[in-house]
C-alpha cells in the first residue's frame, strides 16, 4: 500500500485544471517513467493516452479530483456507479471528480491503465469528511507508538532488517517528492511519514520464509497493524487532497 498513483493523478490533475501548473508538468508528475492509458472515457474509442484524457477532463468541466482509498466495509467517497466499487477495492484507490472517477490497474511492469467511470446522472456521494493535516499527523504518532511496541516484541526486524531504518527515519521525516511546488508543506511532511509507514506495513504483513509465527502471534500482529493502517490511510488521503490556500 505504499504506492498511490490515484493520489498523484488527483493532485496533479487538480493543479492543472485549476491553472496552478503547466500541462507538461502535470503529465510528468502523474506518469513518471511509465506509460499510462485510459479506457472507458466518454467520447473515446478504446484506450487513449493519458495526455488526451487530461484534455478531455477539462472539456467535461472537471475542476478537482480527490483521492479515495476504499477498504472492505468502507467505500465512503465512491459514487454509486456499477462496477466502480469492486474495481476500486481491488486497486485500493481511486481518483474521484464531479464528472469522472478513475481507477488504476498495473499491466505488466511498464504500463498503468486507468478505467474511467462517467458520473453524469449519478447521485454524488456525501462530501468526504477529511480530518485536518495536524489531526492526521497526531493520529500517526499515536498509532506508531502502539504498533511499534508489539512489532518489537514479535521481533519483526529479524525478518525484515529494513524496518528499523524506516522507523528511525520518522524522527527526521523527509517531504514526499514529486508533488506540485505549491503543495502545502505540512501535507508534504505528513505524506512523507505516511509513505514510510506504508512500506513498514507492507513488510510487516508478509511473513519471512521460514519465520516461526504461530496463529496467536499473527493475530496479535494483525491487531497491532490495523489502527496503524487506518491512520496511514487517513493521513495519505488528507495529504494528497490538501489544496493550497
Amino acid at each position: 500500500m505504499h504506492d498511490f498513483p490515484a493520489g498523484r493523478f488527483a493532485v496533479w490533475a487538480t493543479a492543472w485544471l485549476t491553472g496552478r501548473t503547466a500541462y507538461d508538468d502535470a503529465l510528468d508528475g502523474i506518469t513518471g517513467h511509465s506509460a499510462h492509458r485510459v479506457v472507458g472515457l466518454a467520447g473515446s474509442d478504446g484506450a487513449i493516452p493519458l495526455g488526451e484524457a487530461l484534455s478531455a477532463l477539462r472539456g467535461l468541466g472537471e475542476k478537482r479530483l480527490r483521492l479515495v482509498l476504499p477498504a472492505p466495509g468502507d467505500v465512503r467517497g465512491l459514487p454509486a456507479v456499477p462496477g466502480l466499487a469492486p474495481l476500486a477495492l481491488e486497486a485500493g484507490q481511486a481518483a474521484v471528480g464531479d464528472r469522472v472517477a478513475l481507477v488504476p490497474e498495473q499491466l505488466g511492469s511498464a504500463v498503468l491503465q486507468w478505467t474511467a467511470f462517467g458520473l453524469d446522472d449519478v447521485p454524488p456521494p456525501p462530501p468526504p469528511v477529511e480530518g485536518t493535516l495536524r489531526a492526521a499527523s497526531g493520529a500517526l504518532d499515536l498509532a506508531v507508538t502502539d504498533a511499534a511496541r508489539t512489532l518489537a516484541e514479535l521481533d519483526l526486524a529479524r525478518w525484515h532488517p529494513e524496518v528499523p531504518t524506516l522507523l528511525a527515519g520518522l524522527a527526521r521525516p523527509r517531504p514526499a517528492p514529486g508533488l506540485p511546488d505549491d503543495h502545502d508543506p505540512l501535507a508534504l511532511s505528513v505524506l512523507g511519514r505516511a509513505l514510510r509507514l506504508a512500506a513498514v506495513l507492507d513488510l510487516a504483513a508478509t511473513d519471512a520464509p521460514g519465520a516461526a509465527v504461530n496463529h496467536a502471534q499473527a493475530a496479535r500482529r494483525d491487531a497491532a497493524l490495523r489502527p496503524l493502517a487506518g491512520a496511514v490511510r487517513e493521513a495519505v488521503t488528507a495529504a494528497y487532497n490538501a489544496v493550497p490556500r
